[in-house]
């Protein structure tokens, strides 16, 4: 066989070879697929419900609730032959979004979140344990570092949930506050050494926790929310109220963050879901 000829079969082959490699290659990353082995994995709802009563920072009113028709005559407000309800919360209402606009005047609204930044690898930081020694505790960057020697650095665009389990004191609201006999209230946060390295160091999406607040209650009952304000300063979102972290690992999720598209709104109750590996 003439040389032009081997150059022009080992073209052939090579190109033949080249396609069968890139079709397997793209059912493999086919979305189709990817919801075949997602359908197979267990879910975890992260949310809590929402009604009236539930906890929330005292500077709001309780959720208003009311029937607007019903199944039967005589009990919806305007009608019957369905079942619809009217809400009336405050934008940070159960488990929740803070957009930026929030805290920062002028920057991302809850309609203005790109849905890209709303599925993220999940990352759990357990102190739990600690936690329930001090309720006070702060989460350091001993925490962090516990977890990245452990499973590797933190990804880039993951959201970082810190797991204390103060959400096992839902729905009782002084459990959740619990203030000691001078109107302190005492339970864990965030710390500012923590944040600056997950945002600015790692870059994360965004960052979710179980109590009220992200700073914690030595600082909020002194009016002081920093933490809070340097999060949304930095025009990321943040997810409060989070519940169910003790059910997910500390690694290997998914999370989805879900939310109504109030336009302008500066807050929402959210959807919030892990997906195990």
């Amino acid at each position: 066989m003439k040389t032009g000829k081997i150059i022009l079969l080992i073209s052939f082959i090579t190109l033949l070879l080249s396609s069968v490699i890139y079709a397997e290659s793209s059912n493999d990353i086919s979305l189709l697929k990817i919801w075949e082995i997602l359908k197979t994995k267990e879910f975890v709802d992260l949310t809590h419900a929402f009604k009236p009563g539930i906890p929330h920072w005292p500077g709001f009113p309780d959720e208003k609730r009311e029937t607007l028709y019903w199944y039967d005559p005589n009990i919806g407000s305007l009608g019957h032959g369905f079942f619809a309800q009217s809400y009336c919360f405050a934008g940070q209402w159960g488990t929740h979004v803070d957009p930026p606009v929030h805290f920062a005047r002028g920057l991302r609204t809850v309609d203005q979140i790109d849905v890209k930044e709303m599925i993220m690898p999940l990352v759990v930081i357990d102190v739990h344990e600690k936690v329930e020694a001090e309720p006070d505790y702060t989460i350091t960057m001993d925490d962090v570092q516990a977890w990245e020697n452990k499973y590797g650095t933190i990804p880039e665009g993951a959201f970082v949930a810190m797991r204390t389990d103060w959400s096992k004191r839902w729905p009782d609201i002084k459990a959740m506050e619990n203030k000691d006999s001078d109107g302190i209230s005492h339970y864990p946060g965030w710390s500012m050494e923590v944040l600056k390295y997950l945002y600015e160091h790692v870059k994360i999406t965004a960052s979710g926790h179980e109590p009220t607040d992200t700073d914690p209650g030595l600082s909020t009952s002194k009016d002081d929310y920093s933490l809070e304000t340097y999060i949304l300063k930095q025009n990321h979102y943040q997810i409060e109220l989070i519940t169910n972290l003790d059910k997910v690992p500390e690694s290997g999720a998914l999370v989805v963050v879900s939310f109504p598209k109030p336009e302008g709104g500066s807050g929402f109750p959210a959807r919030v879901f892990a997906i195990l590996p």
